[in-house]
């Protein structure tokens, strides 16, 4: 009986590939791969041989059995375009229908956009919700933003850089002009984050032009503490949300609907170490 590891593979740079996912994919009897040509140019550099076949959107319940079948055989890896997979990308059926047969599932952990736009925001991550990509059609975007308006949460998602300046503008409608950070071509050449307001971002990316992959990391609601923080965590916070791009008093204002402190005394409070 085989396993099922699901290979995370880089998101740009090709350095950011792990050593045990180099030796997975080399000794799998099988790479399941969303695009077969994508896949085959990150083998072709590292020289892995492995045979290839397809598992995407449009195939993947027809696929289902020949996968199983291989599985009996030997060791499958699951890869997609780029970064972890099942993660907004096929293999959930996958993993479901190898679970189900009794087989092993492993994760070969690596590189993330939502977990590296996350942690390059400087908007808080102790907790955040992920929402996947951003409804296409304007309205249903709309809608889903709306139902978040009160989510304290940090939220993560990606979007078309042809829809980009319409989430930014949906965004700014539904949950005020909060702070966003921009995640365009992550570990690429071109990689850029841009960190302020989301107009501000509207703006800067209307007279830019948008390209590249996005993800979007936006700021939660502001909402009342149960208790009272303590003068280190407001400092941070505010120093937090004053790099993403928020004002210092607008940030005051913010942090003291979730801090239990007075918006006048997080202003006046000492920057610096």
């Amino acid at each position: 009986m085989g396993t099922l590891y699901l290979v995370a593979t880089p998101i740009g740079n090709l350095e950011d590939i792990t050593a045990r996912a180099l030796r997975v994919l080399r000794e799998a009897a099988l790479i399941a791969a969303e695009d077969t040509r994508h896949t085959r140019r990150l083998l072709t550099h590292f020289d892995i041989h492995t045979p290839l076949t397809s598992y995407f959107e449009h195939n993947k319940l027809t696929k289902l059995d020949a996968i199983l079948e291989a599985l009996a055989a030997g060791d499958v890896a699951l890869v997609s375009d780029a970064g972890t997979p099942a993660l907004s990308d096929p293999g959930y059926e996958l993993v479901r229908a190898a679970l189900a047969g009794g087989y092993p599932v492993v994760p070969v952990p690596g590189p993330s956009a939502v977990l590296a736009a996350l942690v390059a925001s400087g908007l808080p991550t102790d907790s955040f919700v992920y929402l996947g990509f951003l409804p296409r059609k304007d309205a249903d975007r709309r809608r889903l933003l709306e139902s978040l308006a009160a989510e304290p949460r940090t939220l993560v998602c990606f979007e078309s850089p042809r829809r980009l300046l319409d989430a930014l503008r949906d965004i700014e409608a539904a949950l005020g002009d909060r702070p966003v950070a921009v995640a365009r071509e992550l570990t690429k050449r071109f990689e850029e984050i841009f960190r302020g307001p989301a107009g501000r971002a509207r703006a800067h990316f209307e007279a830019r032009g948008v390209a590249g992959e996005i993800t979007l990391v936006i700021a939660g609601a502001a909402g009342r503490s149960a208790e009272k923080w303590t003068e280190s965590r407001v400092r941070a916070e505010l120093e937090g949300l004053v790099a993403a791009g928020l004002k210092r008093k607008d940030a005051a204002k913010q942090l003291a609907l979730r801090s239990g402190w007075p918006a006048r005394d997080i202003y006046n409070l000492p920057t610096g170490p």
